[in-house]
């Protein structure tokens, strides 16, 4: 929201708690702002289902949920609140006491389908802020412009990057599995 003066309205968090409170669209809360989220494309949401199915697969008896795009995630350490397209929280989910209920401190994995509006942000700023929560074993990113899926995985020495293309298959440590590039994009138009 954009002042007189030209200057944005910068929120607090519990305003944007109230805001969330009494809305029917979902927002993310960054740094003082507050966006909506945008609906996705049947592609966005056939990546996001089948991402979901597969790790809802992998967790077997774990002590591990696999979570839709309606669990909340709050990054402390930044000040962000975000709706991630499937997380995996692995023991009792920490609950960030000031935010709205189903908010998760503590993820062990994130995945991010990507988009034409969310591409820079979520293989940049997200990745920076999601690596910053002590949880977070890996962060997922699947392309909305070419089968490619990217784990970003926590080790003892930092963090490493492994990629998959066409044909190819990429380890998920957390649940002990390994996501089938070509499965997961089977029902999408992305060739």
């Amino acid at each position: 929201m954009v002042s007189q003066r030209g200057r944005y309205h910068r929120y607090t968090y519990s305003q944007y708690v109230a805001i969330e409170h009494d809305s029917s669209t979902k927002h993310e809360f960054v740094d003082g702002e507050i966006y909506a989220m945008a609906g996705g494309s049947e592609d966005h949401s056939a990546l996001s289902a089948s991402l979901i199915v597969a790790l809802g697969a992998a967790v077997g008896d774990r002590p591990c949920r696999v979570h839709t795009s309606d669990l909340r995630v709050y990054v402390e350490a930044v000040g962000l609140a975000t709706f991630p397209d499937a997380s995996i929280v692995c023991g009792p989910l920490e609950q960030h006491a000031p935010s709205p209920k189903a908010t998760a401190l503590n993820p062990a994995l994130l995945v991010e389908v990507t988009s034409d509006s969310s591409e820079a942000t979520d293989t940049g700023f997200k990745l920076d802020a999601y690596q910053q929560i002590p949880s977070l074993r890996e962060y997922v990113v699947v392309s909305h412009r070419e089968r490619r899926i990217t784990v970003h995985r926590r080790t003892a020495d930092g963090w490493i990057t492994r990629v998959a293309i066409t044909g190819g298959r990429v380890a998920i440590e957390t649940v002990v599995t390994e996501l089938d590039v070509d499965a997961i994009y089977r029902q999408s138009s992305i060739t």
